[in-house]
């Protein structure tokens, strides 16, 4: 008897299993693709150049515990990331900056100048409750409409107005230059790529890596004294209250004959083609080779879960299923699909390692 399986091999599973094999337990990680490292996943494509399979991954942190974790499995390549998006004919810095303004409406403002600006634009709601309120009280709705309002529908299948504040909150306005996208303490990309880190992470006698396999594929043959889970938690429970809604996203891999594709890693198309985003991944990754690798992304309403969809009426359910996991023994969910929560990947870790600690005193506890 194993004591814990450990379902999906991205973030928090990975980072569960390595914690817990380094405490001494034993360890089968299972995974349904035929890969480790869940989203995060880069391999070399057919020209050799180092891509990401499910779309751009820039880690970024204000944690140093959670940059120190990470840095036992990696070496970091310096990078700051930088996004333009195609707005009035013209591609300027996003998030909105001194030089987004001045660029779009040919001013020449200071960042003084430019506070007073949004000044003027800004609409107050009563409350803010919906990704419109957020972006309307800060930047006023005519640069909402350029912005935002499309590329959210597009990216949500929602209008900004019927989706939680939180969605668009995490998106600044700077009234300076900076165009970083990021303003985080830590801003790093692993050197080798995130799948040489979760090899490097899962590289542990105690662990054992089961790929291709569901967990109902295995749950009768293994016995296991406990079960992390950090695949979507509805269907863990098959469904017993209904799907929680998910947005998903297909990906367009292209390598492209010349050595450079964009100016930027990624370009945002709010109000053009039914592709969001372009990335170009040798801007992420610093490789140099004489092609380039960019994807195309199609947000849509089936395929594999990427985002948990921020609305009341899916919170409510969610917590239908949050309560039903509380009284099942033995099993505890973590991860982005696990607790049904648009967490970025540091956060996931965050999670991961308070869970850790968690099940650890646990321990502790049940020896005392």
């Amino acid at each position: 008897m194993v004591d814990y399986v450990i379902v999906g091999a991205g973030f928090a599973g990975s980072v569960l299993a390595e914690r817990l094999a380094s405490y001494g337990k034993t360890v089968v990680l299972v995974d349904a693709r035929n890969h480790i490292g869940g989203n995060a996943y880069d391999h070399y494509d057919d020209a050799g150049i180092l891509v990401h399979r499910y779309g751009p991954h820039i880690f970024h942190t204000n944690s140093e515990e959670i940059f120190r974790y990470l840095s036992r499995f990696t070496k970091w390549r310096p990078y700051q990331h930088r996004v333009r998006a195609v707005v009035d004919g013209q591609t300027v810095p996003i998030p909105i900056n001194l030089d987004t303004i001045n660029s779009l409406y040919g001013l020449s403002l200071d960042s003084n100048g430019m506070t007073e600006f949004l000044a003027k634009r800004a609409e107050k709601p009563l409350a803010i409750t919906t990704s419109e309120d957020v972006i309307v009280s800060k930047v006023g709705r005519e640069l909402y409409e350029k912005f935002f309002r499309n590329y959210t529908r597009k990216q949500w299948g929602l209008d900004p107005s019927e989706l939680d504040a939180s969605v668009t909150a995490r998106v600044p306005t700077r009234t300076n230059r900076d165009d970083r996208y990021f303003s985080d303490a830590f801003q790093s990309m692993p050197l080798h790529g995130f799948t040489r880190m979760f090899e490097n992470m899962l590289d542990h006698p105690r662990i054992k890596i089961v790929l291709n396999t569901s967990f109902r594929e295995v749950a009768g043959h293994i016995a296991y004294k406990e079960l992390i889970f950090t695949g979507p938690i509805d269907a863990f429970f098959n469904y017993r209250f209904g799907k929680l809604p998910y947005r998903s996203i297909e990906f367009e891999h292209q390598t492209c004959d010349q050595e450079v594709f964009q100016e930027t890693p990624v370009v945002n198309y709010p109000n053009d083609y039914l592709y969001t985003r372009v990335t170009e991944f040798k801007h992420l990754t610093g490789q140099k080779h004489p092609k380039t690798s960019i994807v195309y992304e199609y947000p849509t309403a089936e395929g594999d879960p990427y985002y948990p969809i921020p609305r009341a009426e899916n919170a409510n359910l969610y917590r239908q299923y949050k309560e039903l996991a509380a009284c099942t023994p033995n099993v505890h969910f973590v991860g982005r699909l696990g607790t049904y929560k648009y967490y970025n990947m540091d956060q996931v870790v965050g999670q991961a390692l308070t869970t850790f600690r968690h099940l650890t005193a646990q321990t502790k506890a049940q020896v005392a």
